[in-house]
């Protein structure tokens, strides 16, 4: 008879920078088929990920009741890439309302399970009520950070702290009380949630009373690699006294990457692939902002003339430009340089794709030489598990501390710009497209790190006979830890019930 599999239960924020990488976990655990996922998350989130599953898997999806209609948004808003980004912490906000019923969801499948706890519950960095539930039920819970450590770390730390607002310098810059291994941060580095909060704004005080929830958590998983993000692992070690386990890079594979894009898809993988292999080595810039990012009117323009007068092949995912309803038709003739696209179609230096483009296929082809990119984490990693450097231009949340790691520790990426309303000129942007892609010696560099950073990662994921990499003994020992500390968490709540 086959031995019962334990149950893991994973709940990810309704964004899709946060489902994706929870996804890519589940399947990552589903694979050593030892363990049940179970995987939570509001219906329309749930339809529109079961066509992501491979058509073998064996994870389970829980609806959980949710009206957008009683929190303020739109009818049937459950995801943060259909709502525009003020409406993003209305939706955190209502996400801390389902506490209630999530606990109830547990205490169902205690039940139905004859009493047998859950192995662990998995929550998003932003489900910080998500601990308590777990202590009160007696099941382990870690926080699963689709973040790397140390743009989290920035992001934790001036969220609790605020220092921007205190420690000012004469120019401009500040220090993290907390984490001053990160170095002098600019106010220009925040993003404009953070510059304007003043601990009474909405932003501030979500984060000010779940953030600090983690403490009751078992420790926080992360997705990233131990040997080039450890300042940031180390912060949250030391401040909140929980392990942490990097068991990046966690990722979709190319193919359940494609079905997860295929409703939005742009362009076919098949002809994107046609169009790399006509196209030398090392000769393509990819440009994408990711699902919920998009740039002004006139950073589009310029963005437009830079890769035209860099004479650089190019992939260039758009969206509308800010002001504009992101997931709208595209209007080439008013948003991008006149005749714009006929020229690039007709030179064959380029494509201009609407919504999405199968990244993995692109940043994976020999042809693909740099990314330009908002830095946010999944495609940071996705980036550097080809080799891939990058030109980086944060738009929200921690990715303005993402660019600041690779520029400054890491040195595999040139900051292009920052955030959606910093001026652009096209002339500097063709420039430092041109200082990653040639062949000068900062060029160089920077390429040579890239795939001295694609080595750590392949050292830390391999798994062979006599030999594991560091996040493979990080995942192992998250799942040690699970289950001492799940027994102990049972033996204390069982001695309240008696």
């Amino acid at each position: 008879m086959a031995e019962k599999r334990e149950n893991v239960v994973m709940f990810p924020f309704m964004a899709q920078g946060h489902i994706i990488p929870f996804l890519a976990l589940a399947l990552h655990i589903e694979k050593t088929g030892k363990y049940k996922i179970t995987f939570v998350n509001t219906p329309l989130n749930i339809k529109k990920l079961r066509s992501s599953l491979p058509p073998n898997s064996s994870i389970q999806f829980l609806e959980i009741p949710f009206n957008s209609s009683d929190h303020g948004l739109p009818p049937n808003t459950e995801n943060c890439d259909v709502v525009p980004y003020h409406f993003v912490v209305r939706l955190l906000e209502a996400s801390a309302s389902l506490r209630t019923v999530f606990k109830q969801l547990i205490e169902d499948i205690i039940q139905e399970e004859d009493g047998h706890r859950p192995l662990c519950i998995i929550g998003d960095i932003f489900f910080g009520w998500m601990a308590g539930v777990a202590q009160e039920l007696g099941v382990f819970h870690a926080v699963f950070s689709g973040a790397g450590g140390f743009g989290l770390a920035c992001y934790y730390s001036i969220w609790l702290n605020l220092p921007h607002k205190e420690i000012k310098l004469a120019d401009n810059h500040f220090l993290l009380p907390d984490f001053q291994e990160a170095s002098k941060i600019h106010l220009t580095q925040l993003p404009l949630t953070m510059s304007e909060a003043d601990g009474t704004d909405s932003w501030s005080v979500f984060h000010g009373k779940y953030l600090p929830e983690w403490s009751k958590s078992g420790g926080i998983l992360f997705n990233t690699v131990e040997e080039f993000d450890h300042i940031g692992l180390m912060y949250f070690m030391r401040k909140l006294g929980r392990p942490v386990w990097p068991v990046g890079p966690i990722l979709l594979s190319i193919e359940n990457r494609a079905r997860a894009g295929k409703e939005a898809a742009g362009i076919t993988p098949e002809f994107c692939k046609a169009w790399l292999d006509t196209k030398p080595q090392n000769s393509v810039l990819y440009v994408s902002f990711g699902s919920m990012n998009t740039i002004s009117p006139s950073q589009m323009m310029q963005l437009a003339k830079a890769l035209e007068v860099s004479g650089k092949n190019f992939i260039w995912v758009v969206r509308p430009p800010l002001g504009f309803d992101i997931n709208s038709e595209f209007k080439a003739n008013e948003w991008l340089p006149e005749g714009f696209e006929e020229r690039i179609r007709e030179s064959k230096k380029g494509l201009v794709v609407h919504k999405w483009a199968p990244q993995l296929e692109i940043l994976s082809h020999k042809s693909t030489s740099a990314f330009l990119s908002h830095c946010g984490w999944n495609s940071v990693l996705e980036s550097l598990s080809y080799g891939v450097p990058l030109l980086g231009w944060a738009m929200a949340a921690e990715q303005f501390f993402n660019v600041k790691l690779l520029v400054e520790e890491v040195g595999v990426c040139v900051e292009v710009a920052r955030g959606k309303a910093c001026e652009v000129n096209h002339e500097d942007v063709a420039a430092k497209i041109e200082l990653v892609m040639s062949d000068c010696e900062k060029g160089k560099e920077i390429r040579r790190k890239a795939s001295q950073v694609r080595e750590m990662i392949k050292n830390a994921m391999k798994d062979e006979k006599g030999f594991k990499g560091s996040s493979v003994k990080a995942m192992d020992n998250f799942f040690n830890a699970a289950r001492t500390m799940r027994g102990q968490a049972q033996k204390q709540q069982n001695g309240r019930c008696t």
